[in-house]
């Protein structure tokens, strides 16, 4: 293989051998100047692949997977569908976790400068379900499909998820991918087929225009009970037969079905949340109710609610445990849930406290802050209140909460904490702070911050919420 030769947007076939930090096989080939190492996101050691060369620099390439031209001979057959959305679905769960833990410890050891992780690791907690442990699915539609015995795409309707490596083919679901729900994804098939029946066009998302344009699916694994949207342009919104589609998911799911919602979206972005969107219930309810511990959440279908209600217990107990570990709260404490979206960190939290601790949650989108104050009240919570503030300006606005903070709870996104609120919330001065992340690269660049500040840290657990793939979370507890 000629490296020189090699530009963004070749496609070239690559021997898997290791695997980094979030997913990304790594294949190397031998030049004059040493290794040359590709990253290849969603394979793993002994896979032969085909991938997309999306970034070329002077000695490493990332690229995206294209097609699996060999499997490991570590993979083994399942009774799924495969998708784009599952890269490890075929290696074995135990290889999974073990790769999990230890990228996970080596990355807060690389990029937080945490020296004694084997010390710290308190535990591996696993997904109580390796298969049908989502609660949410999101499916498009699509005029361009994947032939997958012609290795091509081609016209035709498609809905389901998005193909390898592609923004605009989709791989039509024509079975139980084994993460979501299996009587919904059994019926998917029926529902592209009565859409393409009406004889209403899918999106077409390099012309943009059509009508169909994505399907989302939320279930309750506390009463069972299904929610859908279905998002669509409004045009040709006058031949659309909303009671023939309402019948069709009742021919589905039955009495499972809770409420189905029409969202308009006439943008050409694809993107599928969007509060400006015009949105009606056009049958029954709009939301679901979702159990965690002995607490009811009232869940709409945009709302953020973990995806693995499940492993979400485990881990909010986790964060649960340490911040209550060895502590003796007094009236006068409090307990800071930040990033706290639909609240239910502090609700748990404020649920197992003793006494009267104060537990306030923050968050900077208010409809979240309404929905959690409404969860609270629904649960009879008494000892909690939610704020809508940007964290970085919180205690500026609320200064009696200063030096009175004894516990700082921190579930930020993906992208980790601002320098600007992270100095905020070292500014809280809190003797411990419990850091859960979704992200434990950015949560471990983070940590950097808080050493510097004082904060040492005590213990670390690992949280598998999203079995066969890449995706890992973890809880940190640190003290002053």
């Amino acid at each position: 293989m000629d490296i020189k030769k090699i530009k963004k947007g070749h496609i070239i076939e690559l021997q898997i051998s290791d695997l980094a930090f979030g997913g990304k096989g790594i294949s190397k080939v031998k030049t004059e100047d040493g290794d040359y190492v590709f990253f290849v996101l969603n394979t793993f050691p002994g896979q032969t692949v085909k991938a997309r060369i999306i970034k070329k620099k002077r000695k490493y390439a990332e690229a995206k997977v294209t097609e699996i031209v060999n499997r490991s001979e570590d993979e083994y057959e399942i009774p799924y569908q495969a998708i784009p959305g599952a890269p490890y679905a075929t290696w074995p769960v135990a290889k999974q976790q073990e790769h999990k833990k230890k990228s996970t410890l080596d990355v807060l050891q690389r990029l937080g400068d945490v020296q004694n992780t084997s010390e710290l690791f308190d535990t591996f907690i696993a997904s109580p379900s390796d298969w049908h442990y989502r609660n949410k699915m999101e499916y498009s539609f699509s005029t361009i499909i994947w032939d997958e015995k012609e290795k091509t795409d081609i016209d035709a309707f498609g809905l389901g998820f998005k193909h390898r490596g592609q923004w605009r083919v989709v791989d039509n679901l024509n079975a139980d991918s084994g993460l979501f729900d299996t009587q919904i994804e059994n019926g998917i098939q029926t529902i592209r087929k009565w859409c393409e029946k009406s004889g209403l066009p899918a999106w077409h998302p390099v012309r943009h225009h059509g009508f169909y344009r994505y399907l989302t699916v939320r279930k309750s694994f506390y009463s069972n009970k299904i929610l859908f949207k279905l998002t669509t342009s409004s045009s040709h919104l006058e031949q659309f037969d909303s009671e023939g589609f309402i019948q069709l998911l009742k021919d589905i799911v039955g009495e499972r079905l809770a409420g189905v919602i029409h969202t308009l979206n006439d943008g050409q972005g694809d993107r599928t949340q969007d509060e400006s969107l015009i949105s009606n219930v056009i049958y029954g309810e709009d939301r679901l109710e979702e159990k965690i511990h002995d607490l009811k959440f009232d869940v709409s279908i945009a709302s953020f609610f973990q995806p693995n209600p499940q492993s979400a217990e485990l881990l909010y107990q986790k964060a649960i445990d340490y911040t209550f570990l060895n502590q003796n709260f007094t009236d006068q404490d409090t307990i800071v849930d930040l990033f706290c979206g639909t609240g239910t960190i502090g609700q748990l939290v404020a649920n197992q406290a003793e006494g009267n601790v104060r537990v306030i949650g923050v968050d900077i989108i208010k409809k979240a802050i309404e929905d959690a104050s409404k969860n609270a009240k629904k649960n009879g919570l008494q000892n909690l209140e939610f704020f809508a503030a940007d964290v970085k300006n919180f205690l500026n606005e609320h200064p009696e909460y200063k030096n009175n903070i004894k516990t700082v709870i921190l579930d930020p996104p993906r992208s980790g904490i601002t320098p600007k609120a992270l100095k905020r919330i070292i500014e809280l001065n809190s003797s411990r702070v419990v850091y859960i992340s979704c992200n434990p690269a950015t949560q471990a660049r983070d940590l950097l911050e808080f050493s510097a500040a004082g904060y040492v840290i005590k213990k670390i657990s690992i949280v598998d919420q999203f079995v066969h793939t890449a995706h890992v979370e973890s809880v940190v507890l640190m003290e002053k």
